[in-house]
């Protein structure tokens, strides 16, 4: 038997399997356990799987592995219902480290009727684009498949296009751009709409999901890092998403996500 546990930040879903105490699913089965629970209509249902373990270089370690099997750097929802689960549990306190593929980052976290957890995202990084015509620099406002795109790696990679309203154009538009060549590892795409210069609202089409999802944490600092650097917003910015809002703070030394996470549900499979 398996163990389980439900978790969602504004609506992003997780199954988390606690790993703390020793390994749960063995290393060369967690992807296919990912694809396989994660069907929404033969499994469990969820976005990805987070599995939590212990670490030699933070309080806890996360791995996350996505509805298709494949294994992502890092996940601002998810990170953000790991600690919870983890708080829950006694696993941590208040303030903590968590050890990602993406780095060791640190969080911080207030309790009411549910969680409310800040998560130190690091530094974004501008990838570099190598479009002949415009040489190398930073991927900034490149055209590309009809859209003015912008590129930054918030723990995994995100491509950012501002437009004036949000229609279902993603499922139409976002896979060319998710699989265009110029991304070697594949890309998620973001859709924005600035609202005023301290609110925006997007709508995500995520690597490994192959969809859209109703929150993206990653993304969402993503879109606030080029929004605030093309001069459309400030530096603290509420983010709208389909399943709730979040709030991004940039300083000059690192990106915070807050946003809530809560559990759903408990079993055993």
């Amino acid at each position: 038997m398996v163990h389980f546990t439900k978790l969602q930040g504004n609506g992003n879903d997780f199954i988390l399997i606690d790993e703390y105490n020793g390994e749960v699913i063995h290393a060369d089965k967690k992807s296919a356990f990912a694809a396989k629970y994660c069907d929404r209509n033969f499994g469990i249902g969820a976005d990805g799987v987070l599995y939590l373990g212990s670490s030699d270089r933070a309080d806890i370690r996360m791995r996350i592995f996505n509805s298709d099997g494949t294994e992502a750097e890092m996940c601002g929802n998810g990170i953000r219902c790991l600690v919870k689960y983890a708080l829950d549990k006694g696993y941590i306190k208040k303030n903590a480290t968590v050890e990602t593929l993406a780095g060791v980052l640190s969080i911080s976290s207030r309790i009411e009727d549910r969680t409310w957890v800040t998560v130190n995202m690091g530094k974004p990084v501008f990838m570099r684009e190598r479009i002949p015509a415009r040489g190398e620099g930073e991927f900034l406002e490149v055209d590309m498949h009809d859209y003015s795109v912008s590129a930054v790696n918030t723990g995994v990679p995100h491509a950012v296009i501002f437009v004036d309203s949000l229609v279902p154009q993603l499922m139409h538009t976002a896979p060319g751009i998710r699989y265009d060549p110029v991304f070697p590892k594949g890309i998620n795409v973001n859709f924005v709409r600035v609202d005023s210069i301290d609110e925006i609202t997007i709508s995500t089409y995520e690597r490994g999901v192959e969809a859209e999802t109703l929150s993206c944490g990653t993304g969402s600092v993503a879109c606030v890092a080029v929004a605030s650097r093309l001069g459309r917003t400030g530096r603290r910015v509420k983010v709208n998403t389909k399943g709730g809002e979040l709030i991004i703070t940039l300083t000059d030394e690192a990106a915070f996500m807050e946003g809530p996470a809560e559990r759903v549900f408990d079993g055993i499979i």
